[in-house]
């Protein structure tokens, strides 16, 4: 078996992922790796602290690397990206991401990660969004919505659990996926999970196109 870390977001694809490749014959799950920036995990806005409850609550080791800026150049992401989980001392051979989309993600991510020795891992790809949102809730994979874009969700989208019924009255152009950046989530608890992260809302916070949810952990 492949020893393999999974990119983790803190949300509902990458914990996808997680529990495929925990159920596979040919990887061994061995640690997770999150980017930030200021602390907080991009597009979600999840505090580091939280990433490492989720972390602590699957067993398992997190790498934190941080971002200068959100949307860094190519070279530097990259670079940053591969020293990071190369600075962490984890034998590791590969790398798994929760892309679901064949965008030319995997030729992106390729890019980077076969130069420095490693496999690139998608075990999401190129499956209907569909059946991979029945699965996330089949498997008891506990989300909220922590991001929505106000282009295409309303506000009140966020701070919402993320259900059938929630999916089923999505608008037809947003996938059910958020795989378009429509919508970004943080996982709450999974069948990996010793216990439940609790949450208490404390506001919506407002941004140029994106709205965020603010929360407190209530229970650690």
């Amino acid at each position: 078996m492949k020893n393999i870390i999974i990119s983790w977001s803190s949300g509902k694809d990458s914990t996808l992922a997680l529990e495929r490749l925990m159920e596979s014959d040919d990887y061994h799950v061995v640690g997770l790796y999150t980017t930030h920036v200021n602390g907080e995990v991009p597009f979600q806005v999840t505090p580091l602290s939280v990433v490492e409850m989720q972390a602590n609550r699957l067993g398992l080791p997190l790498i934190t690397i941080e971002l200068p800026a959100i949307f860094p150049s190519n070279e530097i992401y990259q670079s940053t990206v591969i020293q990071g989980i190369q600075a962490s001392g984890m034998s590791i051979d590969g790398i798994a991401f929760g892309d679901m989309f064949c965008n030319g993600i995997v030729d992106y991510r390729k890019s980077y990660v076969e130069p420095a020795g490693y496999e690139a891992v998608f075990p999401l790809l190129g499956e209907n969004s569909y059946s991979l949102a029945k699965e996330i809730l089949q498997r008891g994979i506990e989300t909220v919505m922590v991001t929505v874009d106000r282009n295409v969700l309303p506000e009140s989208t966020c701070g919402q659990v993320y259900t059938q019924e929630l999916i089923d009255n999505l608008p037809k152009h947003v996938d059910p996926c958020g795989e378009d950046g429509e919508f970004h989530t943080l996982v709450m608890n999974s069948q990996y999970f010793s216990s439940s992260l609790q949450l208490e809302h404390c506001s919506i916070e407002t941004a140029e196109r994106f709205s965020h949810l603010r929360y407190r952990i209530v229970s650690d």
